[in-house]
C-alpha cells in the first residue's frame, strides 16, 4: 500500500454528481498490495459487485489486485462497511444512499444496504485518475444519495428485437450511471417478445422466431438485479396488440385472420373488453409471467388505442349501450378496472401510460407521462404517482443539453409537498422503430448519462458546459462494457464506402447527426422492413462538434483580434473540411448507399469555404466580396432544410460567424 500526501489537484468527472462531495488533502496511490475488506455484512451479490469493482480497477490501470476480500478492516485499503443486504425483492423504497471516504491511506465505503454499496462503487471507479506514473484516487469525503426514487430506461424490443447480449452491455452502463429500473417493452403490433409456455402461439406465431426464452428473461432479471436495478415488463394492451392476435385471433375486437403488422404508427386492432375470456387469457398469462418477473410493477401499456375497432364492431357497441358508458374511453376504463383485479390476485401493482388516467382509477397505479409536465402535474393533483417520460424520448434525436435541463419536478413547480411527495422521478424512452442491434448504443449513449444525472443529482447541478466535459470522459468509460457508440460510426462508415479509406468520410460525419423518428419516418416512410443502412444510421445524435462549436465561435467573437487560440482551431476546423470535402464527394458518388446524401457532400464543401472566409475576414487578413454576406446565409438556410435524413450540427454558430463578418 503506497500513500502519497503531497496536494493533488482533484479532477471531478464524476457523473452523476454526488449529492456531497469535498475535497482534501492528498491521495491515495493504486498498487499490487491493494486489498478490499468487508467487515460487517457480505452476501452473494456484494462479494460479486466486489469482483466486478476489482476486475475493471485492474483494467483501468494495469495495477495486478488480489481478488480475495479480507474479513477485517486492518491494514485493507479499501473498507466496505454494508449494513445488510437489502430489501428480498427491490422496491422503489430501497436505500441506495452511501458515503465514500478517501485519504491518503485508504478507503471507507458505508452503506446500509447491498445496492448502496454498488452505487458507491461505482462513483470509486469514476475517482479513480492519473497522477504522473501512478494511478491514484484522490481525497474526499462524499456524501451521497439519489434525487429521485425511480431513475428508469425503457427499450422498445417489440419494434426490433435486440439479443440479450445488448440487454446486459446496457444494464452494465445503466449501473455505472446508477439508473436503477430497466422498464423492457416486449410486446407490441410488430412483435411478441417473451415466451409463454401456457400460450405458445404467441411466439410461435407473433415474434418472427425472435423472442426471450423464459430462461433468458430470468437470466436478464438475475443480472438486473446483481447491478441494483429493478426489471419491470411491459405488455401494451388493449391496442399495440397485434401480434397477440396472430395466434389468438379470439381475444381480439374484430375476426381476423391477424398478421403481424409490419408498420408503425397507431393501429386500429385492440384487445375485446366485453367477453370473459379475455380476462382468463390474461389473467394465465400474467400469472405466468409474475414467476419470470418478481418485480412489484407491472406496466400494461395502455397508450393509442384508438377504439375504432370497437367502435365497427355492433356486439362490442351494444355492450357500452348497456353500460352506459358515452365514448370508447370509459370502456378501456372498464378493461383496466378488470385488469387490475387480475394484477392484484397475482400480488402486482399496475403502471401505465397517461391514457390509463380515469376518475375511477385506485391511486396506487403509477402513471407514466409520454405527454408531458403538465399530464404530470394533473395526475398528481389527483393524488396520483408519476413518472415523467416526455423530455427523454431519445429517437427525438434531441441534444444531451436539452434533455440535461429538464427536470421531473422544477422548484417552479406549483404542486404542494405532498404532491411534490408522489412525483418519483423520470424514464429515458428507447423507442425501437428506426434502430437495431448495431445502432441502438449510438443512439441510447452517452446521452442518457446526461440524463441519468437530472434523475440523481441536486436540481442545482445544471452547468450545461461542466456537464459535456464530463460527458465526454463518460462515454470512453462506457466503452469498456463493450458499448459501441462510439466505434459504431466507423463500422457504418466502412460498410458504407466499402473501403477502410474513411478520414474523409469521418470529417463530413463529425458534423452531421440523424433527424428525429417523425421527420425520418415522414422521409423514408419507415417500417420494420426498413433496411437500416443508410448514412443516417452511421452518425451519432448530438456529436461533440454540436455543443463544441457553439462554444468556440461564441469565444471567438468575443474579440476576434486577441483570441488567437480560438482564431487558429477554426481556421484549422474549416481547413480539414475544405481537405475532406473532394474525397467526400467522391466517395458519395461511387456508393448507391450514400446516394441521398449527396447535396449533404456540396453542402459541407459550401459550408467550409464560408467558415474559412469568414474567420479569415474577422481576423483582419482579408476583404469580402460583395454579396457575400447574403449569398452565405442563403446557403446555410439551404443547408437547414430537410435532405438525406441527416441534419448538419454547426449551422448555428456558422451563421453567427456570417453576421459578425460585415
Amino acid at each position: 500500500m503506497n500513500a502519497q500526501t503531497a496536494q493533488t489537484t482533484f479532477n471531478n468527472t464524476l457523473i452523476p454528481q454526488p449529492a456531497k462531495l469535498a475535497t482534501g488533502q492528498g491521495s491515495f496511490v493504486l498498487s499490487s498490495s491493494f486489498t478490499v475488506a468487508a467487515p460487517h455484512f457480505r452476501d452473494e451479490r456484494l462479494d460479486a459487485g466486489i469482483g466486478r469493482m476489482l476486475h475493471r480497477l485492474e483494467y483501468q490501470t494495469g495495477v495486478p489486485i488480489t481478488k480475495d476480500i479480507q474479513k477485517e478492516a486492518a491494514g485493507a485499503a479499501l473498507v466496505i462497511d454494508v449494513q445488510g443486504a437489502g430489501e428480498a425483492v427491490q422496491s422503489i423504497d430501497e436505500d441506495e444512499s452511501y458515503s465514500l471516504n478517501v485519504t491518503s491511506n485508504g478507503a471507507k465505503l458505508q452503506a446500509n444496504t447491498v445496492v448502496g454499496a454498488l452505487r458507491g462503487m461505482e462513483t470509486l471507479l469514476q475517482l479513480v485518475q492519473a497522477d504522473r506514473t501512478d494511478y491514484i484516487l484522490p481525497a474526499v469525503s462524499i456524501e451521497d444519495a439519489p434525487r429521485f426514487r425511480w431513475r428508469g430506461l425503457m427499450i422498445d424490443c417489440g419494434r426490433h428485437f435486440e439479443p440479450v447480449s445488448v440487454i446486459e452491455r446496457t444494464l452494465d452502463g445503466m449501473a455505472a450511471l446508477k439508473l436503477n429500473v430497466f422498464h423492457w417493452h416486449l410486446t407490441d403490433d410488430q412483435g411478441f417478445r417473451i415466451e409463454s409456455k401456457l400460450n405458445p402461439k404467441l411466439t410461435g406465431m407473433g415474434s418472427d422466431g425472435l423472442y426471450y426464452t423464459q430462461e433468458q428473461a430470468r437470466e436478464v432479471v438475475a443480472y438486473a438485479r446483481a447491478r441494483g436495478i429493478r426489471v419491470v415488463p411491459e405488455f401494451d394492451i388493449p391496442g399495440h396488440s397485434v401480434s397477440w392476435f396472430v395466434g389468438y385471433p379470439e381475444i381480439s375486437s374484430g375476426p381476423g385472420p391477424y398478421k403481424i403488422r409490419r408498420e408503425f404508427g397507431i393501429s386500429d386492432e385492440a384487445m375485446d373488453p366485453t367477453r370473459d375470456s379475455t380476462y382468463k387469457f390474461l389473467d394465465g398469462f400474467i400469472g405466468e409471467m409474475t414467476t419470470i418477473f418478481p418485480d412489484p410493477y407491472l406496466h400494461i401499456g395502455g397508450d393509442e388505442s384508438n377504439g375504432v375497432q370497437w367502435k365497427n364492431n355492433p356486439r362490442i357497441v351494444e355492450f357500452m349501450q348497456k353500460h352506459d358508458m358515452k365514448d370508447t374511453a370509459a370502456l378501456q376504463a372498464y378493461f383496466n378496472q378488470h385488469l387490475l383485479k387480475i394484477l392484484e390476485k397475482h400480488h402486482r401493482s399496475m403502471i401505465g401510460w397517461d391514457e390509463v388516467l380515469n376518475p375511477g382509477l385506485p391511486k396506487d397505479v403509477i402513471i407514466q407521462s409520454w405527454r408531458g409536465a403538465e399530464s404530470l402535474t394533473a395526475g398528481a393533483k389527483q393524488g396520483y404517482q408519476g413518472i415523467l417520460s416526455a423530455p427523454y424520448y431519445l429517437d427525438g434525436m434531441k441534444s444531451a443539453e436539452q434533455h440535461y435541463l429538464a427536470d421531473p419536478l422544477p422548484s417552479t413547480s406549483d404542486l404542494t409537498a405532498p404532491q411534490r411527495a408522489l412525483i418519483l422521478g423520470g424514464e429515458v424512452c428507447m423507442w425501437g422503430e428506426q434502430l437495431y442491434e448495431h445502432t441502438i448504443d449510438s443512439r441510447i449513449w452517452p446521452r442518457t448519462a446526461a440524463i441519468a444525472e437530472r434523475f440523481w443529482s441536486p436540481e442545482n447541478v445544471r452547468d450545461v458546459e461542466d456537464m459535456y466535459r464530463r460527458l465526454a470522459v463518460m462515454s470512453v468509460r462506457l466503452e469498456a462494457f463493450g458499448l459501441t457508440h462510439l466505434s459504431q460510426e466507423d463500422v457504418g462508415l466502412r460498410a458504407l464506402t466499402g473501403t477502410t479509406d474513411i478520414d474523409a468520410m469521418r470529417v463530413f460525419a463529425s458534423i452531421l447527426e440523424p433527424v428525429s423518428f417523425h421527420e425520418r419516418y415522414q422521409g423514408q416512410h419507415t417500417s420494420q422492413l426498413t433496411p437500416l443502412d443508410h448514412l443516417v444510421d452511421a452518425v451519432r445524435p448530438d456529436p461533440p462538434s454540436r455543443y463544441g462549436m457553439e462554444v468556440l465561435v461564441r469565444s471567438f467573437l468575443e474579440n476576434p483580434a486577441q483570441h488567437e487560440k480560438e482564431r487558429q482551431e477554426l481556421q484549422d476546423t474549416f481547413a480539414s473540411w475544405l481537405k475532406a470535402a473532394p474525397d467526400v464527394q467522391r466517395q458519395v458518388s461511387e456508393s448507391p448507399l450514400l446516394a441521398d446524401a449527396a447535396g449533404r457532400a456540396q453542402q459541407f464543401a459550401e459550408l467550409a469555404k464560408i467558415g474559412s472566409e469568414a474567420v479569415a475576414h474577422l481576423s483582419g487578413g482579408s476583404t469580402l466580396p460583395d454579396g457575400w454576406k447574403q449569398n452565405s446565409l442563403a446557403a446555410i438556410d439551404a443547408a437547414q432544410k430537410p435532405q438525406g435524413l441527416v441534419r448538419f450540427t454547426v449551422l448555428a454558430p456558422l451563421r453567427e460567424l456570417v453576421n459578425a463578418a460585415q
